[in-house]
Parts: structure tokens; sequence; C-alpha cells
């Protein structure tokens, strides 16, 4: 098993808390991809923070954390804002973090 901190972008402060969501390797982390590993971080604590997700997003993809500009960023911020309401959405009820994910509901 390869720890998360060789991918690059990524150290053991992100071993840390992949660890603590289950994520035990680079191997795992990569066949999560971006958006499934980053609701399981959510899921387990970590509070959401956009950085940290794009620079997960680019060192999954083997590019340097801020090579991501534009249109590509302006399109991880609405991936990101999905996950932050339907995995760290505490202020609502299941139902309405349901609704919420499939877009019936508008994203707090």
């Amino acid at each position: 098993m390869t720890p998360v901190s060789s991918i690059r972008n990524l150290g053991p402060a992100m071993d840390a808390a992949c660890a603590k969501a289950g994520i035990h390797s680079a191997e795992d982390l990569r066949a999560l991809g971006t958006d499934e590993a980053y609701r399981r971080l959510l899921q387990s604590g970590v509070r959401p923070h956009f950085i940290g997700y794009y620079v997960l997003e680019m060192g999954l993809q083997g590019r340097p954390w801020n090579d991501c500009k534009g249109d590509e960023k302006k399109a991880l911020r609405k991936r990101f804002d999905i996950l932050k309401a339907t995995a760290f959405d505490t202020h609502r009820s299941d139902f309405e973090r349901k609704l919420n994910e499939i877009g019936i509901i508008e994203i707090r």
C-alpha cells in the first residue's frame, strides 16, 4: 500500500484525514476519485474548504495544485458546493438533504 501523501500536493495531514475517513492508501483514493473521497472526508468530520477539494482533484490528475483556473475552477466550485450541501449539510433533515441532492431545493 502506498501512502496517500505519495500523491502530488498531498501531505501528512491528508494521510491522517483520509485514514479517519477509511481511505488507507493512494490506491484507495485513486479508486474512489475526488468526489467520493471528499464526501467521505466531509462525513468523517473534515470541515469543507474549496482549496482542499481542488488540491485533491489536481493531485489525482498529477497536476500542480495551483494549475486550476478559469472555467475548470468554476466547474469544480459547482461540484464542491453540491458535495458540501449534501455531505456536510447539518441543518437539514435527511429528507431535505436528499431533495437538495437532486436539485429540488436550493443549496444554502
